[in-house]
Formats: C-alpha cells, structure tokens, sequence
C-alpha cells in the first residue's frame, strides 16, 4: 500500500513557512502555559515592588498598564495567526487523510474484483473438472 503519511503535507499553511509565522506560533504557544504566568506573575510583583521602593513608575502604575497593554495588543493576533496556522494544517492533514483513504478504498474495491475473478475461474474449473469425472464415469460403467 505504500507509505500511509505521503499524503500528508510537510508543514504547509495559508502564512507559509516563514520565520515571522513560527515565531508567532512559539510566542502564542508560549502565552498559554505555566511558565509564561509564573514569570508574568514574578515581573509584576518585581515591578509593583520596585516602583514602590524607588518610585519610578508610582500608582496608577502607567508605564505597567502601558506594557500589559502593548502585550495584549500583540498577544492577541499572534494567538489568531497561529490558530490560523494550526487551522490551516488541520485541514491540509485531514484532506490528506480523506485521499488516503480514498486510496485504500480503490484498492480494497481492485481486491475485491480480483478475488470475484479468481472465486469465479475457480468454479468454472470446477464446473469442467465436474464434467470430465461425470463423463469418464459414464464411459467406465458398463451398460
């Protein structure tokens, strides 16, 4: 049947494989885990307590809010071009998917009409060797 995965294609999107859209995909993978919100975490509470200590960034906190928002300005379509991208690879591998097993389908249907074939030689044989063992019975018996 041949290698199941050549239908599948080797990281292709809508984007494609530019470092800009890989780097977007790290970032936005990166947003969602543990790690991203420990440090976060750890950066505010850093910067809440130095700006107290030292006063350059006093309540309201501006230059703070100015970084979250910077963040989520870019944060927000780096998750979408990577959800795009991911989207993208989706439906590439599930299109591949559908032609592979449209291609073990084709095969299984060649299989099948080998085999009625063969299943229908092998009953006319035996239809003629049937013959043949009547007739040379026949012709043994005396009458």
């Amino acid at each position: 049947m041949g290698d199941p995965l050549r239908h599948q294609p080797r990281d292709q999107s809508t984007f494609g494989n530019d470092k800009f859209g890989k780097l977007a995909e790290s970032f936005a993978r990166f947003f969602g885990t543990p790690k991203f919100i420990i440090t976060q975490t750890c950066c505010v509470a850093g910067w809440l307590i130095a700006g107290g200590l030292v006063g350059f960034d006093a309540y309201p906190y501006i230059a703070l809010n100015l970084l979250f928002s910077t963040q989520a300005a870019y944060a927000a379509p780096l998750i979408l071009l990577a959800q795009t991208r991911q989207s993208d690879r989706d439906k590439a591998l599930a299109e591949a998917d559908a032609r592979h097993r449209e291609e073990i389908a084709d095969q299984h249907r060649k299989m099948l009409q080998q085999n009625t074939e063969l299943t229908e030689r092998v009953e006319a044989l035996a239809k003629e060797t049937h013959e043949l063992l009547a007739a040379r019975s026949r012709r043994r018996k005396p009458s």
